[in-house]
């Protein structure tokens, strides 16, 4: 049986545009490899659901401090 010690959240659409204040298209654009604006460093969704994403708080606030 595994356990997991660590716990981490998980940042929807809403989040992301408050904490990173940048638009949702902004967003769309950094994580789509066909954007002019991809970035390959901005952290990776992951799926929630059949049309739904999220982020790992964690990956996001690296994500930022690395733009520093």
């Amino acid at each position: 049986m595994n356990h997991f010690d660590s716990q981490f959240t998980i940042l929807r659409m809403k989040h992301m545009l408050t904490k990173l204040g940048i638009s949702r298209s902004s967003i769309y654009e950094k994580i789509n490899p066909k954007s002019p604006r991809y970035d390959p460093s901005f952290p990776k969704p992951i799926k929630l659901g059949p049309a739904a994403i999220g982020w790992v708080e964690e990956e996001v606030d690296q994500w930022v401090r690395a733009l520093r």
